[in-house]
């Protein structure tokens, strides 16, 4: 399934290496990786082990973000943890081509995603967890359409610091 917004197309991630291996180069990247709670380098092997374990099972859903007027993959977004019972998932996103970064793919990517998670998937919560110092991503996500819930106070310890994590929501208007 595609999906599209103005500016940008999600095509569902596949098996094909080259999809691989652009989620590994950018999630690789120090700038990506410094905004993730999970800091550890992905391997084509433990990318792989994600599709078939998350991907392949339907506990996760993810799409490659294409520029529409290039036909340019810049970046990633996924929904995991994907819980029917209870209507919920965790969000993730990142633009792995910095040049693309600040110009709101990220934004147009999150609220489409939300409106696949509402409306296909008909899920009630979609939510994420963000570092307090990431401002710009946090205000992202508010224009999105997720508000804050809680900060967590010393939530994730990174090279003998704490960090505060910001939980943020979106609901679905049902």
């Amino acid at each position: 399934m595609e999906l599209e917004g103005k500016r940008v197309r999600l095509l569902p991630i596949s098996h094909h290496r080259t999809d691989s291996a652009n989620i590994v180069r950018w999630r690789n990247q120090t700038y990506v990786r410094n905004r993730f709670i999970d800091r550890r380098l992905l391997t084509l092997q433990s990318h792989e082990q994600w599709l078939k374990t998350m991907v392949d099972s339907g506990r996760a859903v993810q799409f490659m973000i294409y520029i529409k007027a290039e036909n340019k993959p810049i970046g990633s977004v996924y929904l995991k943890n994907i819980d029917h019972d209870n209507e919920k998932a965790e969000y993730g996103i990142f633009i792995g081509e910095e040049a693309y970064l600040h110009q709101g793919f990220g934004q147009e990517t999150a609220k489409i995603i939300l409106a696949y998670a509402f409306e296909e998937l008909h899920l009630h919560k979609i939510y994420l967890r963000v570092f307090a110092w990431n401002q710009p991503a946090v205000c992202c996500y508010k224009r999105a359409g997720f508000q804050e819930e809680a900060c967590l106070q010393d939530e994730v310890k990174i090279e003998n610091q704490y960090h505060n994590i910001i939980l943020m929501s979106a609901f679905s208007s049902i």
